[in-house]
């Protein structure tokens, strides 16, 4: 793991536990496989408060910003994926 991601671990470690149980495992076991604008979109993400976070991804909002959009519906999609019974 590199000094990038390792950050980015860190900083998906936020005060509401509800964001930590989607985020640490979203970028634990994806962040890796994201291409630069990817990456990008979700540092960018990262900078936002956490109740903004929390609301978009219990659909309350959807965020104005494109980028922003894009990334929580691509964690709430992967979200989605690891819940889905084998």
């Amino acid at each position: 793991m590199d000094e990038e991601h390792k950050r980015m671990r860190w900083a998906s470690r936020r005060g509401m536990l509800e964001l930590d149980l989607i985020l640490e495992p979203y970028v634990r076991l994806h962040y890796s496989h994201l291409d630069g604008a990817g990456r990008d979109r979700y540092r960018a993400l990262m900078s936002c408060q956490d109740q903004e976070l929390f609301d978009w991804f219990l659909r309350k909002h959807v965020p104005e910003d494109g980028e922003h959009a894009q990334m929580v519906k691509a964690i709430l999609d992967a979200r989605r994926s690891e819940d889905t019974p084998l």
